[in-house]
């Protein structure tokens, strides 16, 4: 096959042929670039409420509770400061490896091994945020907090908790449910009919982009 470059036409005729030639510097698959730019976007939104959280955490004349004690579990009649966080988070992380894991398999057309574990991501997800219900009942039924008051100290801790952790809980929920489909999909055998696992590897984009901001919520809200 001639690998020779193309000829380039000079003119309004020659922009005219490579439009219609739709032509591209680089190969990225269309379902690729709208998963980046979603993830960028999203990153933006992400970014103000992690801003607006530390800029409302310095700025605050009431005492703000120290979140190693609004958030620990009494084990054994231990007080373990940041237990069941600490759990959500090797959760979150033990997903990001059995999702990188079902994209190599994906790579290999391995189609038994590449559901299986992206249905363990999945679980694992879903026990996050089965945890993250259990963290809110907690907080709202025993501390009394509220997204417009806190008997612990500043009111917007409670807002600024419900709103950071609500809004990625969601997108767990999301990829939960988004993961489950392309998992039975590729089960089915829909992706070798189609030709191509692109969509475990976009889908992968989205599971690492979600853990990677909890580790930025961990740090920014629980730790501080």
């Amino acid at each position: 096959m001639s690998h020779e470059p193309a000829t380039l036409e000079p003119g309004f005729r020659g922009v005219t042929a490579d439009w219609s030639a739709d032509k591209q510097a680089f190969p990225v698959p269309w379902g690729k670039a709208m998963m980046w730019i979603f993830l960028l976007s999203d990153t933006f939104i992400f970014s103000c409420f992690l801003t607006s959280y530390m800029n409302v955490r310095m700025s605050t004349t009431d005492p703000w509770p120290n979140t190693a004690e609004v958030f620990a579990l009494t084990v054994a009649g231990h007080h373990i400061p940041l237990l069941l966080i600490a759990i959500m988070t090797m959760v979150l992380i033990t997903s990001s490896g059995t999702m990188a894991m079902a994209v190599n398999f994906g790579y290999r057309r391995d189609r038994k091994r590449t559901a299986q574990l992206m249905f363990a991501t999945a679980a694992l997800g879903l026990c996050f945020v089965g945890m993250q219900a259990f963290e809110w009942t907690k907080l709202i039924v025993d501390e009394g907090v509220r997204p417009w008051g806190n008997p612990m100290g500043a009111a917007q801790f409670g807002s600024s908790f419900f709103m950071i952790t609500g809004f990625h809980g969601m997108h767990v929920t999301g990829g939960v449910i988004y993961l489950s489909v392309v998992a039975w999909r590729v089960l089915s055998g829909f992706y070798d009919r189609k030709g191509t696992y692109e969509t475990v590897e976009v889908a992968g984009l989205y599971w690492h982009f979600v853990d990677l901001v909890w580790v930025f919520i961990f740090a920014f809200f629980y730790l501080w």
